[in-house]
């Protein structure tokens, strides 16, 4: 079971909805590896091109509020996200990163810096930067949750166990 995640912080403001990352103006027609390489763009011209194999989305409050679009995960795993940290996350969009295998984790953002690697565990539910001196405890994911994640997502987990009940 993944347990623990460690990669580079690419910050993001708040209130970030999930138009702003599969954004409607490149559908229809676009198939989402054209999308994930313009993800973000509305707000931080240039997002897509930095992001790398592994990186950690960083966020305000609110994150993938307004939309159930599950498209907005898939684009996100193209982009190559290990996971996402915010003070807070869109409800419909929290499950839909679960379902689709891609951690999120509520936490306080303060003092971290784009570039800062951070590192995750999911188990005992903390996060930090060792760089800056920053520890940070959550709540850590059920183990149903890191089940799930460890899977790949929902469809994966009732795949590997089909008599799951």
């Amino acid at each position: 079971m993944i347990t623990t995640i460690s990669g580079h912080a690419r910050v993001l403001g708040a209130g970030i909805n999930t138009d702003v990352n599969c954004s409607s103006k490149y559908l229809p027609g676009r198939d989402n590896a054209y999308i994930a390489q313009r993800a973000f763009e509305q707000v931080v011209p240039g997002y897509a091109a930095r992001f790398g194999q592994g990186d950690i989305i960083v966020a305000g409050k609110n994150f993938g509020i307004n939309s159930s679009r599950e498209q907005a995960v898939h684009i996100m795993r193209m982009m190559g996200a290990a996971a996402i940290v915010a003070p807070s996350f869109g409800r419909q969009f929290f499950r839909n990163a679960i379902n689709n295998g891609l951690p999120v984790i509520e936490c306080d953002i303060a003092g971290i810096a784009d570039g800062d690697v951070l590192e995750i565990d999911l188990a005992a539910g903390r996060v930090s930067v060792a760089a800056r001196g920053i520890v940070r405890s959550v709540p850590p994911l059920p183990a149903a949750i890191q089940s799930l994640l460890a899977a790949g997502g929902l469809i994966p987990f009732l795949q590997q166990h089909p008599d799951w009940k």
